[in-house]
């Protein structure tokens, strides 16, 4: 008899080895001096925490999803994974965009919250923001609570109110993970197609983890709607910096956010 790992298992663990090894991939080409959007002296010298520490902030929260995620897939079921239906393309693509819409609203909300709320920025969000310089395999370090919130509730709400199965989970949540990382990376590689589809990309919230930008572009991780229709969207320019790489450039905002 063969070994068979079910869906709900994959769903499970499948984003977390996605997470690190996309992760690696860019620590491999985080070397290309000319892509990176802050230099290596700056991630050094203004990033408040340690490589090790984020480590393991970031298995810390992993352990914590998987188990919620664990937990949901007993208390739900496998009702769409086994009915012995297979869903057709449409109905996949409404759930991955009702999965998205769902994931970006609770996320843009509770984490805009966490700004203006003074008490939970410095005790829960604040931490995240010390890599003011992201990287890829810091996309996920947060306070446990703030990845209970964020992360873990608006990935179970996603799964919920799509509909999806749990192998459509697999697919969904993996992408979700490349692009979170992906927005984390602090590069801006020629041909990266999250650039060319996603307004939500790299340099976009790496204007959000400077100084000027933290009441600002909210948005996480596909889409900027509720940025641009509640007006914290700050645009920005991408220039080249001198000795190489890029520089994020903020546009002039309205006062009045």
């Amino acid at each position: 008899m063969g070994f068979e790992v079910s869906d709900e298992l994959l769903g499970t663990f499948v984003p977390v080895l996605i997470y690190w090894a996309y992760s690696g991939i860019y620590v491999v080409l985080d070397s290309f001096e000319n892509y990176r959007l802050h230099t290596r002296k700056d991630e050094d010298e203004k990033n408040l925490v340690s490589k090790r520490t984020v480590v393991k902030g970031v298995l810390l929260q992993q352990t914590i999803q998987a188990i919620v995620a664990i937990l949901l897939f007993t208390v739900t079921g496998n009702d769409g994974g086994d009915s012995g239906v297979k869903p057709s393309f449409i109905d996949l693509a409404r759930q991955f965009v009702t999965a998205m819409i769902v994931l970006d609203t609770w996320q843009y909300f509770m984490h805009r919250y966490m700004h203006h709320n003074k008490f939970l920025y410095k005790h829960i969000h604040s931490q995240h923001h010390r890599l003011v310089v992201p990287y890829a395999f810091g996309a996920l370090y947060n306070h446990p609570v703030e990845g209970l919130l964020l992360d873990t509730i608006g990935g179970a709400l996603s799964f919920l109110l799509s509909g999806m199965s749990p192998r459509a989970s697999i697919f969904f949540f993996s992408f979700a993970t490349i692009k979170t990382v992906d927005d984390h990376c602090g590069l801006w590689l020629p041909g990266n197609l999250f650039h060319v589809f996603f307004s939500n990309n790299t340099a976009y919230h790496d204007v959000h983890h400077q100084l000027y930008g933290s009441k600002y572009n909210f948005s996480q991780p596909f889409f900027v709607m509720w940025d641009r229709i509640l007006g914290t969207h700050m645009p920005y320019s991408l220039e080249k910096r001198a000795g190489g790489g890029f520089e994020v450039r903020p546009k002039k905002v309205d006062k009045e956010n």
